[in-house]
C-alpha cells in the first residue's frame, strides 16, 4: 500500500512493512497503531484517516494525543478474544443494520462504530449474511 500524496510519503512507503521491520519495537504507540490496523484489516490509508494522523507522526509513535487509539483497542478487546480477528475483518467491511463499521471508522464517527460492535456483540459474534 501506499500513503497518499496528501501525507507526503515517498512512493512505496507502507507502515505495515516499517512496524514489521521491528524498527520502532520500543514504541508501544507504533506497535498499538499497527495493531488496530491488523486487527481490523485496515489499508494504510484507512488507518491514517481513522486516527486523523500523518504517517510521520504513527512511525514517531507521537499518538499521546490521540485517545482513539487506545478508546478503539479497548472497545475491540473483548471482540478479539470472543470472535477473533478474522470475523473482527469481514465485519468491518460488511454492512449491517446501521451501516458498515469501516465508514463509521473512516467518518470518525466512534459512538456509531461502538454501537455497530455492541450489535454485533448482541449476535454473539456471528456474522448474518444480508447485513440484517
Amino acid at each position: 500500500m501506499r500513503c497518499p500524496t496528501t501525507h507526503g510519503c515517498s512512493p512505496g512507503f507502507s507502515l505495515r512493512r516499517v512496524a514489521s521491520a521491528g524498527t520502532y519495537e520500543r514504541e508501544p504507540a507504533v506497535l498499538s497503531a499497527h495493531g488496530l490496523q491488523e486487527l481490523l484489516g485496515l489499508s494504510d490509508e484507512e488507518l491514517l484517516a481513522v486516527l486523523d494522523v500523518d504517517p510521520l507522526t504513527v512511525l514517531a509513535g507521537e499518538l499521546d494525543h490521540k485517545p482513539e487509539l487506545s478508546i478503539l483497542r479497548d472497545l475491540l478487546a473483548d471482540a478479539e478474544e470472543r470472535a477473533g480477528a478474522p470475523v473482527l475483518r469481514r465485519w468491518v467491511r460488511v454492512s449491517g443494520p446501521g451501516g458498515r463499521p469501516l465508514d463509521h471508522l473512516l467518518a470518525r464517527d466512534f459512538a456509531a462504530f461502538e454501537d455497530a460492535l455492541a450489535t454485533l456483540a448482541e449476535r454473539g459474534f456471528v456474522l448474518r449474511s444480508g447485513g440484517s
